[in-house]
């Protein structure tokens, strides 16, 4: 009988400990200087239903996010969205994001976005609070590509800043 319950329990034990999904909360912004055109290129990668939560939760309850017959204030709500969550200083100095546009893939959104006028830079500090306002462990991947240089940086809600220099 003990010999049963021991084979039960090595039988049942892993079928129940690994059947639970842990979903990880992840986005990735891609930060490119292109001195030719002083401009800052960025492009942010989130999960379409975490960023349709969001805008949920902060702006439009019954708001849809779709490629298709998709509201034209949904583009006004994510901008706003990022102006409120993604801030950019270069040199020192707040710089003004203009929002481009959107596109989905798959389950992710891209949200493009530049900022311009940008002759060099020798610091950059990034702020990125995206989904922290919904999720504790939200982590928010920064990849930069500025002065040729490759940096990355993880961004939580205990540290949603980063300061890089490229001088």
């Amino acid at each position: 009988m003990k010999l049963l319950k021991i084979l039960i329990a090595a039988f049942i034990l892993p079928l129940v400990a690994f059947t639970s999904v842990h979903k990880y909360y992840i986005s990735v912004t891609q930060i490119n200087y292109v001195q030719e055109k002083e401009s800052v290129q960025i492009i942010s990668r989130i999960f379409i239903d975490d960023l349709e939560n969001a805008l949920q939760t902060n702006y439009d309850e019954f708001l849809v996010l779709s490629d298709k017959d998709e509201a034209p204030i949904i583009s006004s709500y994510l901008n706003r969205y990022l102006q409120e969550h993604l801030k950019l200083k270069i040199n020192d100095k707040d710089v003004k994001l203009n929002f481009i546009g959107k596109e989905y893939e798959g389950d992710i959104v891209r949200c493009y976005l530049e900022v311009e006028g940008v002759t060099h830079i020798d610091t950059f500090s990034v702020t990125n609070s995206i989904l922290f306002d919904l999720f504790d462990d939200q982590k928010n991947i920064i990849k930069t590509k500025i002065n040729s240089k490759n940096k990355s940086v993880i961004l939580s809600s205990d540290n949603p800043n980063a300061l890089l220099k490229f001088n």
